[in-house]
């Protein structure tokens, strides 16, 4: 995994969370998810027409789980690492259905984020395999399943190793009275995330599309 950014281990004497780490790390089934819808109006009334829909949510959201530290924090045997900045996956369907995957460098800079954002989606897509990304840690998995307003969602992850990636869903946007909303599903491992951090990131989530106006800036 050379090709990981850096992290610190963090020091399991004294941490805060030690007890609910050692109990849930056991579970056969660690992972909790949530599903909430997120107001995005600001978002789809600034958003440039020659942008895509996807490079604004997926900056969004991870910017949002850059924010909350457990969204950095991974299992590594028995360790706790913690990364600098993790950087989003998603998947990417191509004109056969077959799906891919796409990586992106994370920049808290939307325009620095989105220049070179759908090159390599399209990339990802004229891909002869879905095997071309490096097995990295310091991922966020991220999906869109924009066919339907989905009230929740669960993701496939092994259990048979430890993998605290958080999984991040959303789905196809539609209108709540006056605002427009989209469904937005977390999937995390409970040993490293509680529901406290899961609310934090929702809460960065709408606070980001709220301020849409501000980092969404036409070319």
């Amino acid at each position: 995994m050379s090709r990981e950014g850096r992290y610190t281990i963090i020091e399991q004497e004294g941490w805060p969370r030690k007890e609910q780490f050692d109990l849930f790390r056991g579970f056969g089934n660690p992972y909790f998810a949530l599903t909430a819808n997120v107001d995005i109006t600001a978002y789809r009334k600034h958003l440039p027409p020659h942008r895509r829909f996807t490079v604004g949510v997926v900056h969004a959201l991870a910017k949002a789980a850059n924010a909350v530290s457990p969204f950095r924090q991974r299992i590594r045997g028995e360790d706790v690492i913690e990364f600098d900045v993790v950087h989003p996956s998603i998947i990417v369907l191509n004109d056969e259905d077959a799906f891919r995957f796409c990586s992106f460098p994370f920049k808290a800079s939307y325009r620095d984020f989105a220049a070179d954002a759908d090159e390599r989606m399209d990339a990802a897509r004229a891909a002869s395999t879905m095997f071309t990304l490096a097995d990295q840690d310091d991922y966020l998995f991220m999906t869109c399943i924009p066919w339907v307003s989905f009230t929740g969602v669960v993701h496939a992850a092994p259990t048979h190793a430890p993998d605290s990636v958080p999984r991040i869903a959303w789905g196809k946007a539609h209108e709540d009275e006056e605002r427009v909303v989209l469904p937005l599903n977390v999937q995390v491992h409970h040993a490293l995330v509680d529901g406290i951090h899961v609310g934090r990131f929702f809460a960065a989530v709408e606070e980001i599309f709220r301020d849409a106006g501000h980092w969404l800036v036409a070319d």
